[in-house]
């Protein structure tokens, strides 16, 4: 006998679900932890949007297809800021959805402390937040 499939669920309720999970930070908190060496700031953006829009001063650029890799602490491909399951990692994308499931898939993989900045790159430009040119 097997076991019945989930019932389907829509990308917004999902994202409700992950979310419940975890505290998602703002501009201004994700700001003052980085400042204070409390907290890792992640750029998830794909190239052409850091282009456009600039790069935060300090964050570690790492795209979304490679995240886990280079996050997870136990992995070969890791970043050498991945020294272990507590570092608090705080995930950007655009606008502060695709981080929410990017925050997911690494708490998945132990790192607990993980999070994501509420309404991504864009709420942070909007809060008048550090933002450099992208090299050219």
């Amino acid at each position: 006998m097997s076991t019945p499939e989930p019932a389907p669920t829509g990308i917004d309720e999902q994202l409700e679900r992950v979310r419940a999970t975890y505290e998602r930070v703002g501009p201004r908190e994700a700001y003052a932890a980085v400042e204070a060496g409390a907290a890792l700031l992640v750029d998830t953006r794909y190239q052409a949007l850091r282009e456009r829009d600039g790069l935060i001063p300090g964050a570690l650029v790492v795209e979304r297809n490679e995240l886990e890799w280079r996050l997870d602490p136990l992995g070969s491909h890791r970043t050498p800021a991945a020294t272990g399951h507590d570092v608090r990692w705080i995930v950007l994308c655009n606008e502060g959805y695709a981080s929410s499931l990017a925050v997911d898939s690494l708490r998945r993989l132990g790192l607990h402390r993980a999070t994501d900045l509420v309404g991504g790159f864009q709420a942070w430009k909007a809060a008048g937040l550090p933002v450099a040119a992208a090299a050219a």
